[in-house]
C-alpha cells in the first residue's frame, strides 16, 4: 500500500509537470518522496534500525527539514487550489507524526486518523490530477485558490510583445484574420499543436515565416484548407481512390502530399505559388479545429507550419507560442492547451495507384492505423 501510494503520487506529480503546474509536481513529487521514506522508516524498518531516543537524532533532523519545506509549500498551495492546501496540511500533521515516532513519543489513534485523512486527500488528489491531465477538462473539482495576487500581477507584468484575442471572441477571429490578409504571420491553433499562420496571397509572408522559425529553404511548408469541397471545386488532377482516401482522413491530423499544378491558384493559393510545398508537390490537410476553420474560411487557403523555433520541440499552448516567438509575430490567436503534444502525420499519396501510401512523418496518428484506413478504402 505504501509503495502504491508514493508511485500514484510519482505519477500524479509528473502530469502536473506536463501541464506546467510546477508547483504542483514538486508538491507530488515532495509528498511521494515523505510518504515512502516515511512508511518505509516507520513500518518495514522501525524495529531493523532501532531507532530510539538515544540514535534518532538523523531522523528528528529529517522530520523537522520537511516541516520547514511543507509549510512554505502550504503557504504556495493557498494560491493554488483548495485540494493541493489540503493536501500540504495533511503533509504537515503526518510529517509531525514522523518526528513524534522520531521521539518515541506517538500516540496510536493520532497517526491512524492523520494517515487516513492524507490517504483519502492524496487519492482524490491524485485521481483528480489524472483524469483533468488525461481528458483535458475539469471533470473533477480542485477548488480555488483561496489567495491570489492578480492586481500585482497585472501592475508587473509588461503589455504581451503582439495581439493576443481570444479564439472564442468573434472579434478576436477578425482580428487574427485581419492581420493575415494584410501580409502578417500568427501564431494560431490547430486540431494537434500551435503553428504559423500566413496567407497564401501574400509570398512575403511565408518568406517571413522562414526567416521567424530560422527553417531551411529546402524544407516545404503545407497548407490548410476548411473543407474537401474547396479542393473539389479546383478539379485537381488525381484518382478516384485517392479521393476516397481523403474523404476519410480529411478533417483530421493526417496530411496528403498530393502532385502540384495550376489547380492550386483555382483554389486561391495565389502569389504565394512557389514557395508552398516543393517543385512538384504539395502536403494539404484539413484540420479538425472549428476555430480554425473558421478562420481559413476568413483569409481563404493558409500556408502553416510548427510554432517553434526549427529543431525545437512543438508548442502545445499559445503562452508558449508567445514567449518564444510573439516578438516576431503580429498576432497571436490564444486557444489554451493544444490537443495533441506532437503535429500531424504526413502521408506522400503521389504514387497512390501505382504503390500505395508512404508514411513521411509519423505524428499524433499512428501509421499502423493510417495504413488501415488506406488498405480499408483500397479493397472497397
Amino acid at each position: 500500500l505504501i509503495l502504491i501510494g508514493g508511485f500514484v503520487q510519482l505519477l500524479a506529480g509528473f502530469l502536473a509537470f506536463r501541464k506546467y503546474d510546477h508547483l504542483g509536481g514538486a508538491a507530488f513529487l515532495t509528498f511521494s518522496a515523505l510518504w515512502s521514506s516515511y512508511g518505509a522508516t516507520r513500518i518495514i524498518s522501525g524495529h531493523l534500525m532501532n531507532i530510539g531516543a538515544g540514535n534518532s537524532e538523523g531522523f528528528t533532523a529529517g522530520a523537522v527539514a520537511f516541516l520547514v519545506l511543507n509549510a512554505f509549500l502550504m503557504i504556495l498551495a493557498s494560491s493554488f487550489n483548495v485540494v493541493l492546501l489540503c493536501m500540504t496540511v495533511a503533509m504537515e500533521l503526518l510529517t509531525i507524526c514522523f518526528l513524534l515516532f522520531t521521539l518515541e513519543n506517538l500516540p496510536l489513534p493520532f497517526e491512524i486518523v492523520i494517515l487516513s485523512i492524507f490517504s483519502i486527500i492524496c487519492f482524490y488528489g491524485a485521481t483528480a490530477s489524472l483524469a483533468n491531465s488525461m481528458f483535458g477538462k475539469d471533470l473533477m473539482m480542485m477548488g480555488p485558490p483561496l489567495f491570489t495576487a492578480e492586481s500585482s500581477k497585472k501592475d508587473t507584468e509588461g503589455p504581451p510583445p503582439c495581439i493576443c484575442p481570444k479564439s472564442h471572441c468573434t472579434s478576436g477571429l477578425r482580428t487574427i484574420a485581419d492581420l493575415l490578409n494584410t501580409g502578417a504571420v500568427c501564431g494560431v491553433p490547430t486540431d494537434t499543436v500551435y503553428a504559423l499562420a500566413a496567407s497564401c496571397r501574400h509570398p512575403e509572408a511565408i518568406e517571413k515565416v522562414y526567416r521567424i522559425k530560422d527553417r531551411p529553404q529546402e524544407k516545404p511548408i503545407s497548407i490548410f484548407i476548411s473543407n474537401l469541397d474547396q479542393l473539389r471545386a479546383a478539379a485537381p488532377p488525381i484518382s478516384p481512390l485517392l479521393w476516397e482516401f481523403m474523404a476519410n482522413v480529411y478533417p483530421g491530423g493526417i496530411g496528403c502530399i498530393i502532385k502540384k499544378g495550376e489547380w492550386l491558384k483555382k483554389l486561391g493559393v495565389g502569389a504565394g505559388y512557389s514557395r508552398v510545398g516543393t517543385q512538384d508537390s504539395i502536403m494539404i490537410r484539413v484540420p479538425d479545429l472549428t476555430v480554425l476553420v473558421h478562420l481559413i474560411d476568413m483569409t481563404g487557403p493558409l500556408a502553416i507550419t510548427s510554432a517553434n523555433p526549427s529543431g525545437e520541440v512543438d508548442s502545445t499552448h499559445h503562452d508558449m507560442v508567445i514567449s518564444r516567438l510573439g516578438h516576431k509575430l503580429e498576432g497571436v490567436l490564444c486557444d489554451g492547451e493544444s490537443d495533441e503534444v506532437v503535429a500531424s502525420t504526413v502521408v506522400n499519396c503521389t504514387k497512390i495507384d501505382e504503390s500505395g501510401i508512404i508514411i513521411v512523418r509519423e505524428g499524433c496518428i499512428p501509421a499502423g492505423k493510417v495504413m488501415q484506413i488506406f488498405e480499408r478504402v483500397k479493397n472497397r
